[in-house]
């Protein structure tokens, strides 16, 4: 019975003796309390009773959040949320294991410090513009003092940037106003273009306006002069000429008044005088107009068949 049982605490101590390290992991082993080597992934064997695994270093890369509140420069108190990447040096785990018991909270202590003092020389405007510099210098302190304890920092990231409500409601607000004034600049722009253009483009209708009443003038007094001319030659003075023509155009204003069925209402001079001059006015008229036909009837009419001596 005592051989069984030898044998099975021998099989069982054999066993114990032997031990995996997974990889990315480091194993640190201890004899009677005190530091004997570093075991790096793989199979290993160790003294059984006499050694121990003290404990084991994670070799990956890890992240700490750490959330940190302070105020800025023009007093306004905001929350960061720093993310610190590091890792544990392989050549130095001895260093990580047994120098620090806490290194996250060693860490989150740096972060504290650093970021305190620097983003309260900034503006909180500055804050978001620089958050960079922010995490650069983070970065550089946690590396100078975690270097020693066998940490390496990878990396420092500013990830959130979250001022008091009250603030981004302020922020918003101002954003919103300085867009309200962007877009009435832009709309008054885009009035004064209208107001310009519409200017230009009535004063060109003018323009042109005027320069076809112009020429409607300069037309009707060639013809008058025209008519004139014609009615001279028939025997008529300019003086008859210029009544003939006036009724002419008495009757055709009457003639384009009726055409309208709007026109109501024909106005005319009320004093006994004017009506004296517009009836002598209309005699003289009528009486150039029998002129001019007994001058057209007295006139010869040419035959269709001329000789030659006739035309010469």
């Amino acid at each position: 019975m005592f051989l069984p049982i030898l044998g099975f605490f021998l099989l069982v101590i054999i066993l114990t003796s032997f031990f995996t390290v997974k990889q990315q992991s480091s194993a640190l082993v201890e004899r009677f309390g005190k530091f004997k080597s570093i075991r790096h992934s793989g199979l290993h064997f160790k003294i059984p009773i006499i050694d121990r695994i003290a404990g084991k270093v994670n070799l990956r890369i890890q992240q700490l959040d750490v959330i940190i509140e302070t105020k800025t420069k023009d007093n306004v108190f905001v929350k960061l949320k720093v993310s610190v990447q590091f890792k544990v040096i392989q050549e130095k785990v001895y260093e990580a294991y047994y120098k620090l018991e806490y290194p996250h909270d060693q860490i989150t202590s740096y972060v504290f410090d650093v970021v305190r003092a620097e983003v309260p020389k900034l503006k909180l405007d500055d804050v978001f513009e620089r958050k960079d510099d922010v995490a650069v210098a983070v970065k550089r302190e946690l590396n100078e003092a975690m270097t020693t304890y066998g940490y390496d920092i990878i990396n420092t990231l500013i990830t959130d940037i979250d001022p008091d409500i009250q603030v981004k409601n302020a922020m918003n607000r101002i954003n919103a106003a300085d867009r309200e004034k962007t877009a009435a600049e832009y709309e008054a722009e885009a009035s004064r273009i209208r107001i310009v253009a519409k200017a230009k483009a009535e004063a060109e209708s003018k323009r042109l306006q005027g320069q076809g009443i112009a020429d409607q003038r300069r037309e009707i007094a060639r013809g008058l002069v025209e008519s004139v001319d014609v009615l001279n030659k028939v025997g008529i003075n300019s003086q008859e000429a210029s009544a003939l023509i006036v009724v002419t155009q008495h009757y055709d204003t009457l003639q384009a008044i009726g055409a309208d069925n709007n026109s109501n209402l024909i106005l005319l001079p009320n004093s006994p005088q004017a009506g004296s001059d517009m009836l002598n006015n209309m005699v003289a008229s009528f009486t150039a107009s029998n002129q001019v036909g007994e001058a057209m009837k007295r006139a010869p009419k040419k035959k269709k068949n001329t000789s030659e001596d006739e035309e010469l």
